[in-house]
């Protein structure tokens, strides 16, 4: 049985000057960066590579076109993988000086 639950919808991101380069620049430096981790993995020529790396560009483009045109619904990727990388980073620390 699927019980569905309705959320709210997300609130439109506010609006300041700059956002909307700030947004576009965001929007690709992301795919880019896994469009170069992809490239770097070694191994030799396969299907693998290709279709990642275009999977990569769609999703860039996808992520500019939002970032640009419908910029009240772009939310930043740079904010929240931040925040995630300080919370991997506080709970390493707190291991580190609990097991020392």
């Amino acid at each position: 049985m699927w019980i569905v639950f309705a959320r709210a919808p997300r609130p439109d991101a506010a609006y300041w000057p700059g956002r909307r380069w700030l947004a576009a620049i965001d929007a690709m430096v992301w795919p880019i960066l896994i469009l170069w981790a992809v490239v770097s993995i070694p191994g030799g020529p396969g299907v693998a590579k290709p279709v990642l790396g275009a999977i990569a560009l769609l999703f860039a483009f996808a992520r500019l076109v939002r970032a640009i045109w419908s910029n009240h619904r772009y939310w930043f990727t740079t904010s929240w993988t931040l925040r995630a990388l300080a919370v991997l980073l506080m709970l390493g620390l707190a291991l580190k000086f609990t097991l020392h």
